[in-house]
């Protein structure tokens, strides 16, 4: 989830990020007054953990007769006391409890807020993740603050970040504008990484890059055979407009279901469209799911959306939408 809000992409700037992280603050302030529900936004629901999932008949390619299973981690933000090396085994563990067919992390694995009692290194919480397993692997993609704190990467105007090495030295294959195909009953399933899309929002005037983002979605679609099968992991929801009915399935994180969410509605995401891809399974011109992520960025807080693991099981089979 990121401190600046998203307008369109010829005009992203500063002033909706001001605008977005008063209200989202100034939400959080308002929560903490109030005493029961503090404790429970904070020690509570911010520190709970569920399991949400989503069964998908692709209208896009798809093999007769297979079915995959998807174990989806989004917006560690790994950080003390909110999300330490501890908490990480957990999660950890859980998701492989869940037995899914592969893995993927949904990019920000950093400290996303300065309320912490320490930020947690990657040195600490890459190896922890390095303990997830599935039988086609685990796959990452970069957020937005694995660029935002990275300095050096800001300095330079492109990777690798420390995130993305820490990854990688872990074993797990970070894919930023690249796809490869997945074994999946015996038929190729295409697996795309798109690079973050605001990677250089908050700083970019002050370094001097024009570009705003590492993505290039036209190049990473072109690594895929036409009519194939493919997921398209894509940290900000923002994209999906442009993602065509081909990809089978595009899963994203970044709003954190706004981390304020009341009777199904976020009164601020981080997008350009508002609460339309704020959270969930949504069908338009293909499937797109936002996972409400894990950790918290700006305010320690979290109101109606549980932090979560997600599952997304996708098949052809009768009996399944």
């Amino acid at each position: 989830m990121g401190d600046a809000g998203v307008p369109p992409r010829a005009a992203r700037g500063s002033l909706l990020g001001v605008t977005r992280r008063s209200i989202l603050v100034g939400l959080g302030a308002t929560a903490l007054t109030g005493g029961a529900t503090a404790a429970y936004a904070v020690g509570v629901e911010a520190m709970r953990l569920a399991v949400t999932t989503y069964r998908i008949r692709p209208r896009g390619p798809w093999p007769s007769g297979t079915s995959l299973r998807i174990v989806a981690l989004s917006d560690i933000h790994a950080c003390e006391p909110w999300m330490s090396v501890a908490r990480i085994g957990g999660i950890v563990a859980a998701a492989n409890a869940l037995k899914g067919d592969v893995i993927v992390l949904l990019g920000d694995y950093v400290a996303g807020m300065r309320t912490v009692t320490r930020y947690v290194d990657a040195a600490e919480w890459a190896p922890v993740l390095g303990r997830l397993t599935a039988p086609l692997g685990t796959y990452a993609i970069l957020g937005n603050h694995d660029w935002w704190e990275d300095e050096a990467a800001l300095v330079r105007g492109h990777g690798p970040t420390v995130a993305g090495e820490a990854l990688t030295r872990a074993g797990i294959r970070v894919l930023e504008n690249d796809a490869l195909p997945l074994d999946v009953g015996g038929h190729p399933v295409w697996l795309a990484g798109l690079g973050d899309q605001i990677a250089f929002v908050p700083r970019g005037k002050r370094y001097g890059h024009p570009r705003i983002g590492v993505d290039d979605l036209s190049a990473t679609l072109a690594k895929i055979p036409k009519n194939a099968p493919a997921i398209l992991l894509a940290h900000e929801p923002d994209i999906f407009p442009d993602v065509p009915a081909r990809i089978t399935l595009t899963l994203s994180g970044h709003t954190h279901g706004g981390q304020i969410r009341l009777f199904g509605w976020a009164p601020v995401v981080p997008s350009r469209y508002g609460d339309r891809f704020g959270y969930g399974h949504v069908r338009e011109q293909g499937d797109l799911v936002v996972s409400g992520g894990l950790g918290m960025s700006i305010a320690p807080i979290r109101i109606g959306v549980t932090p979560e693991i997600v599952v997304v099981e996708l098949t052809d089979r009768e009996g399944e939408t």
